[in-house]
């Protein structure tokens, strides 16, 4: 993963708020937990990820927020212990082109009695909670009781459902509050009918609507208030039951054309909440039911549920240039505000697991930024300006298209991205063969060493410290080193293409493919196996043989089957070895003895990545490894920090201490995780 994203620093945003009041003796479950009537295996995963935290500031992404259906924006909860925020949820946090937490309090409820004096909620009868595809409060007074939700009713709009019940014995009457405060004290903040709107500098909206206009709006530089009208009565039991929708739109044509599908969000909640409970139900059963011995032990069927919730809060729906849904790697990490290719091959597959149509979708982003020549670009974002065309990223493309039609069966969907599979593995070798020898390397568009580098995905590992950059025939750049990892990745590519082939029954393409890749297969094996070493290396073009260092790259041969028995037993040896990789966390991305291992400050030297990780196990698996196999996952899920407590999925892990490195909530770890609990 390369941090090579511009971060943009000026956004401008717009609120809009919808209110609904409903009154009368309506019983809790009947409005505000309608999922009750549905079997509901969320509830059993509650608290799984930990996101209780307030932003300190505009810019404090250590707070993650939660988020769902492609939605743009996303919210925390506050603290146990944070009294001041109970009965409010953090945020929202808005992710354009970069992550801006627009306030630390969205519409918290106040209410005050008749005499005027606030309602104070007990703390310890404060329940907050984060469940999968919900945040949930239940509030407590001496004589109220208060259960709030927000969940997501699309990729635009949050609905925020709220019941007050009168829980003692005599009437009470009392006023109702929500609250936001914001960061910034120089917001626009107006009103339109039944909207409260905030608009920023870049034209976006957010948006907080209610049902009706009956509601008066005070703001000032702290925020806005959305008062109620006058007093509510509730006799012993009754419930007064609020329901708003917190919407975030990139102009003001995506507010009007949105306004009337709001409003029947706002009319029949219930109904987006059952479809809320339905999807978020079966996403839990189908990866939960479907997995292998992993999943039979409850704790590591909760990470499985971390890691569907990592995966879909770094969701985004279409926008701006973006013209299908993908995945963030992370929107904890500023610079990680885009869709990476590598990333979305990789969480393709994963997505088949329990969401197949983003997994094509997945897909589909990425081939939009397909140029005439065949390249995909390194990662796309909201606004084009910021695309990295100066590499791509390593060819895993036709993995995730098998992936996605090995669970679907779905021929329409090869047929149609097919073509753009094919013009991407041809690139390779038009552009990256620099010999011409039919084994490709790393390289740039621009010349430059850097993205070259970058185009490995391996951004500093030590095998490159000694690299150049090439001039080849077709005006392109490449290392003057053949990688390994490069043309194992294209050997399963030609496999992979050759069985797609005879999914839209091009037979004689999927012969020349199946040969190409034999012929492939026999050279690999030859040329970047060093008996001496027992490993897989790369190869330089300077005529300097090896570049001998042990990394993931020398056991990529193993996932992809081209292997002998005897190497496989000698990377096998190496891989369960204390002194290389079998570490604490194991399967680093450098081997431990060597002289560039460096986890805590070398991005790719030395810290232990999931991906990485999962290649390997799964090629020991494949040479009936299975027992060392099982031991260096179970070290895995074991020892890397938080993994089994309620903590982030991180970028990275440090191999001899088990702690989390780099970016929190990072979507290919998450993917990653998956599919070694499931494949």
């Amino acid at each position: 993963m390369a941090r090579n994203s511009k971060e943009r620093l000026t956004y401008r945003l717009i609120v809009v708020v919808f209110p609904l009041l409903l009154t009368g003796p309506m019983t809790l479950a009947s409005f505000s937990s309608p999922d009750q009537q549905v079997t509901d295996l969320r509830d059993k995963y509650a608290g799984v990820l930990n996101i209780k935290k307030i932003p300190a500031d505009i810019r404090d992404l250590d707070a993650f927020g939660f988020s769902d259906m492609g939605a743009w924006h996303a919210y925390s909860l506050p603290p146990d212990d944070s009294t001041d925020y109970h009965g409010g949820f953090c945020g929202p946090l808005l992710m354009k082109n970069s992550g801006r937490w627009l306030g630390k309090k969205s519409s918290q409820l106040i209410i005050t009695g008749e005499n005027g004096e606030l309602c104070r909620w007990i703390k310890d009868s404060t329940v907050l909670n984060y469940s999968p595809g919900i945040l949930r409060q239940s509030l407590r007074s001496a004589d109220l009781a208060a259960e709030r939700s927000l969940f997501f009713a699309d990729g635009r709009t949050a609905l925020v459902i709220t019941t007050v019940k009168n829980k003692s014995r005599v009437i009470k009457q009392f006023s109702w509050k929500l609250r936001s405060e914001l960061f910034s004290h120089d917001l626009a903040i107006t009103r339109n009918d039944n909207s409260v709107i905030i608009t920023m500098d870049d034209s976006s909206m957010y948006c907080v609507t209610l049902r009706n206009k009956d509601f008066i709006l005070h703001s000032d530089s702290a925020g806005f208030i959305i008062e109620g009208p006058g007093m509510t009565t509730l006799r012993p039991g009754e419930t007064l039951s609020l329901c708003l929708a917190e919407s975030y739109f990139f102009n003001a044509e995506e507010l009007e054309s949105q306004h009337r599908l709001t409003g029947g969000y706002l009319d029949d909640p219930k109904e987006v909440l059952d479809k809320n409970v339905e999807r978020w139900n079966r996403y839990l059963a189908d990866v939960i039911n479907g997995g292998n011995g992993y999943l039979d032990l409850e704790k590591y069927r909760r990470l499985a549920v971390k890691c569907i919730m990592t995966l879909v809060s770094n969701w985004r729906s279409p926008a701006g240039a973006l013209k299908h849904n993908g995945l963030f790697p992370s929107a904890a990490y500023t610079g990680f505000y885009g869709f990476w290719s590598w990333d979305s091959w990789k969480h393709a597959v994963a997505l088949t697991l329990f969401d197949d149509n983003l997994a094509k979708e997945s897909v589909r982003s990425m081939f939009d930024f397909q140029n005439d020549r065949g390249m995909v670009a390194d990662c796309i974002y909201h606004d084009s300006v910021d695309n990295n065309w100066r590499d791509t990223k390593p060819p895993l493309a036709a993995w995730a298209a098998w992936s996605i039609f090995r669970k679907t069966n779905d021929t329409a969907f090869i047929r149609e991205i097919m073509p753009a599979l094919m013009r991407y593995h041809a690139w390779w070798y038009y552009y990256r063969d620099n010999d011409q020898n039919g084994l490709c390397e790393y390289g740039s568009t621009d010349g430059t060493l850097i993205a070259a580098k970058w185009e490995s995905g391996m951004d500093n590992a030590v095998r490159f410290d000694r690299s150049r950059i090439l001039k080849n025939e077709s005006g392109e750049w490449s290392l003057d080193q053949e990688s390994v990892d490069l043309n194992a990745f294209l050997l399963k590519e030609k496999e992979y293409l050759s069985a797609l082939a005879l999914v839209t029954s091009h037979r004689q393409e999927s012969d020349s493919l199946k040969r190409d890749a034999a012929r492939l297969a026999e050279k690999i094996s030859d040329y970047f196996w060093s008996e001496e070493d027992g490993w897989f290396m790369d190869h330089s073009l300077r005529g300097d043989g090896f570049i001998r260092h042990y990394g993931p790259e020398g056991w990529l041969p193993l996932w992809t089957g081209l292997a002998d028995s005897a190497q496989a037993v000698r990377v096998a040896t190496v891989m369960t070895d204390r002194r290389h990789f079998d570490t604490t966390v194991p399967l680093p991305t450098l081997d431990a003895s060597d002289y560039g291992f460096d986890p805590l400050e070398g991005y790719w030297r030395g810290p232990v990545w999931i991906d990485q990780v999962y290649f390997g196990i799964e090629g020991l698996k494949l040479y009936g490894y299975n027992k060392e196999a099982d031991a260096l996952t179970q070290k895995l899920l074991e020892n890397s920090e938080d993994l089994l407590a309620d903590g982030a999925i991180r970028e990275n892990y440090h191999p001899l201490t088990g702690q989390g490195l780099n970016a929190r909530h990072f979507s290919w770890s998450a993917a990653h995780l998956l599919l070694l609990l499931t494949h």
